[in-house]
């Protein structure tokens, strides 16, 4: 019998919840019952398996990036726009790391195509817009973006810049500047051909 008030965004829900208290590898089906105090197979009216459950919560960590992006850059543009965004990211994984991990992989087509994922594209592209990216470029310096602030807030997380000063709130202000810099800049690079 399944639980009154179950819900698929309750099911998720909990799933965010077992990955930021446990990591998120430890999201499976059977947890998230536990958790819940309902069998397994109640759980399966809600989610079609565990991979439509990572993409829940990968689904709900976008939507709760950009739920904070939003105001972090409203009004602004430029730097202040960019580090508004940036600073969305970090404070998001270090407040809920296992949330964070569930966008560190490969999402699955329901999560790719969801409200939330859009949502974090026209942020993104908001950002985007307060320097003189040519829409040829955009998608490298997405993926710029990408690997800088993941790249950042992974090391930051595994401890990896904790051994020596200064703080790495320095060169996370660093890393802003250097984005910032390259970004004005960016359609002075030489231009590369696309191959068909």
């Amino acid at each position: 019998m399944t639980r009154a008030g179950l819900t698929p965004a309750v099911v998720v829900a909990e799933a965010a919840a077992v990955a930021d208290e446990l990591g998120f590898d430890a999201i499976t089906v059977s947890a998230v019952a536990r958790r819940l105090g309902v069998q397994s197979a109640s759980l399966y009216a809600h989610v079609r398996d565990r991979g439509a459950l990572l993409d829940g919560v990968t689904a709900l960590a976008m939507a709760e990036i950009a739920a904070r992006m939003a105001p972090a850059i409203a009004g602004r543009s430029g730097r202040d726009a960019l580090r508004g965004y940036a600073d969305s990211y970090r404070d998001y994984a270090r407040e809920f790391p296992g949330r964070w991990a569930a966008l560190q992989r490969r999402a699955g087509p329901a999560a790719v195509a969801s409200t939330a994922a859009v949502d974090v594209v026209a942020l993104t592209d908001a950002v985007l817009r307060g320097y003189a990216i040519p829409d040829t470029e955009r998608v490298h310096v997405v993926r710029l973006l990408g690997a800088t602030i993941n790249g950042f807030v992974t090391l930051e997380q595994i401890g990896s810049l904790d051994h020596r000063a200064p703080a790495p709130e320095q060169s996370w202000d660093r890393a802003v500047d250097a984005l910032d810099l390259l970004l004005r800049t960016w359609s002075a690079l030489p231009a590369k051909d696309t191959p068909a």
